[in-house]
């Protein structure tokens, strides 16, 4: 996981997802700040602009900080705050993260990890030849947590992630291509840049 610059919502966003969410929220007199009575009744109007969601942050999950094709069926819309959490904030684009599903279903409702759009530069550091994730031991005690729960959540260094990781740098020896490393896997690139192996 590396940082995730928040990215301007769509021109349609408005119309199509937040007045529709509000309207609705409004009717049945649910408090935009509470959560909802029941979470999975919410109209999934974010469905609306998932694929310009995905072409917003250019394919790459943000807790993964992979590339996957739209066509794959691989996205989804991940809700930081969760929707069970705070009625209102189901239908802002500014508390949407691009997910490939695993760690979308992975993070389900949980609150207690990094978010993608507030951590800051080197809190993971990878063993590029291994792909396993650890946490940069100048981390202060605080931050630290709960990048150790982000991991352990999202289970970003188990046995199929490191492969994915080790893959990607592996396949970037072999050719040398920095600007495909860095379009297909982010932080891969990020750290392979970081230790001057590049």
């Amino acid at each position: 996981m590396i940082p995730v610059k928040l990215q301007p919502e769509p021109e349609s966003f408005d119309e199509e997802v937040r007045q529709p969410g509000l309207a609705w929220l409004d009717k049945k007199g649910i408090d935009l700040q509470s959560a909802p009575p029941e979470p999975s009744k919410l109209p999934a109007y974010w469905q609306k602009t998932n694929e310009q969601l995905w072409e917003a942050y250019s394919g790459v999950c943000a807790y993964l900080a992979i590339y996957f094709e739209w066509v794959s069926g691989a996205s989804s819309t991940d809700h930081f705050i969760p929707k069970s959490a705070l009625a209102g904030d189901a239908y802002e684009w500014s508390n949407y993260r691009l997910s490939c599903l695993g760690p979308n279903r992975s993070k389900n409702a949980f609150t207690d990890l990094l978010d993608p759009f507030e951590i800051q530069p080197d809190t993971f550091v990878l063993n590029l030849a291994s792909g396993a994730i650890k946490l940069n031991p100048e981390l202060d005690n605080a931050v630290a947590e709960v990048a150790a729960t982000t991991i352990s959540r999202l289970n970003l260094d188990s046995e199929q992630h490191r492969k994915m990781r080790s893959r990607a740098f592996t396949r970037y020896l072999r050719r040398k291509d920095e600007e495909s490393l860095k379009e297909l896997s982010p932080f891969v690139w990020y750290e392979a840049n970081r230790q001057g192996l590049l």
